[in-house]
C-alpha cells in the first residue's frame, strides 16, 4: 500500500491567558501514517488532542512544529493554488452534521458549492449524472434527499450527504471526525459500513473517535491518544488483542460489558486505572513487538 498522509512530530502549541501570556500544548511530537485502502483509528477521550489532529490535516489550524504531508509533500507549503488541488483529494466530515448545513438553503447546495469550485464548465446532464452516483454510493434515494432542508432529513441522511459531496471530487483521503457520536446506533452501523465499502474501492480514512468498539470494529490500524501524546500504536489486533500501555488498558476497562454488571468490573477500572502512569517528559515510542510500540520513560 502507498503512504497517503504522514504525521512527522506535529505540535499544536495555544497562547493561553488574559494576554496570550501562557502556552498550552495540545499534540505533542505526533508521529504515524494512513495508507491507501486501510482505516487508522485515533482514539483518546475528550480534550486529547485528536480534532485538533484532524484540523491540522485539513489546514484550518497550522502546525507549530513538525508537518503533514500528503504524498510526499509539505501541507504547510501550499499555496491558495495548490491548497484547492489538496482539498479535491482530501476531504472532511466533522461530529455535527446539522452545523455543516446553512438552515436557509436547501442541503444539496453543498453540491452546487463543489460544482462551482471544481466543475464550472460541467455539462448540467453530466453533473446531475455524477450527484446520482455519488449518492447511489452512499445508499441515498435522491428523490429522498435532493431539494430538501437540512431539518427535513435525519442526522444520518445529512452525514452521508457530506460524504456523497466528498465522493464527487477525487478524494483520495477521508478525514473522519467523531462521525457517528450524535446518530442512533441502527444508522451508526449504516455509516460504519459505509467507510468500509470507501476503504475497499481504495481511499485511506482517519477515523476520529473516542469509542473503542467502533474503533476495534472498523479500524486496520489504531492509534491509542493520551493529553496530546502517541501513548500506543499498532496493528488494531494487538493494540486490542495486547494492549501494553495502562493508558490503554484502562480505556478498554472502562468499557461496558454486555454480561457483566458494573459491580463485577468495577474492581478492574480501578486497578488499571490506579495503574496509569503520569506524563513524563521525554519518554519514547518502543516497539514491544512487530509493528506495535508502546511510550516508555526514556
Amino acid at each position: 500500500m502507498s503512504t497517503l498522509l504522514r504525521l512527522g512530530g506535529c505540535c499544536k502549541v495555544y497562547r493561553v491567558g488574559a494576554f496570550g501570556g501562557r502556552r498550552l500544548t495540545a499534540v505533542d511530537d505526533v508521529t504515524f501514517d494512513v495508507d491507501a485502502g486501510e482505516v487508522v483509528s485515533l482514539i483518546g477521550e475528550s480534550g486529547s488532542g485528536k480534532s485538533t489532529i484532524g484540523r491540522m490535516i485539513l489546514r484550518l489550524s497550522p502546525v507549530t512544529r513538525g508537518a503533514v504531508q500528503f504524498r510526499g509533500d509539505d501541507v504547510a507549503r501550499y499555496g491558495r493554488r495548490e491548497l484547492h488541488e489538496y482539498y479535491r483529494h482530501v476531504q472532511g466530515v466533522f461530529q455535527d452534521p446539522f452545523s455543516s448545513y446553512n438552515p436557509v438553503y436547501k442541503a444539496d447546495r453543498v453540491f452546487k458549492l463543489i460544482r462551482d469550485a471544481y466543475f464550472p464548465q460541467l455539462p448540467d446532464g453530466e453533473w446531475r449524472d455524477q450527484v446520482a452516483a455519488a449518492l447511489s454510493a452512499v445508499t441515498l434515494d435522491p428523490t429522498q434527499v435532493l431539494h430538501k432542508y437540512p431539518h427535513q432529513l435525519s442526522g444520518g441522511q445529512l452525514q452521508r450527504l457530506l460524504i456523497a459531496r466528498a465522493l464527487l471530487l477525487d478524494i483520495e483521503l477521508l478525514v473522519a471526525d467523531e462521525i457517528i457520536s450524535m446518530l442512533d446506533a441502527s444508522t451508526r452501523i449504516d455509516v460504519l459500513n459505509l467507510l468500509g465499502d470507501l476503504k475497499a474501492r481504495g481511499l485511506g480514512i482517519l477515523f476520529i473517535t473516542h469509542d473503542l468498539s467502533l474503533g476495534n470494529y472498523i479500524s486496520d490500524r489504531t492509534v491509542i491518544l493520551r493529553r496530546g501524546l502517541v501513548v500506543e500504536m499498532g496493528p488494531t489486533g494487538k493494540v486490542f488483542g495486547n494492549p501494553q500501555h495502562p493508558y490503554t488498558q484502562m480505556l478498554l476497562a472502562s468499557v461496558p460489558h454486555l454480561h457483566r454488571r458494573w459491580e463485577e468490573v468495577e474492581g478492574d477500572y480501578e486497578r488499571v486505572s490506579a495503574a496509569v502512569p503520569p506524563d513524563r517528559p521525554g519518554s519514547v515510542l518502543v516497539e514491544r513487538e512487530p509493528a506495535h510500540f508502546v511510550r516508555e520513560a526514556a
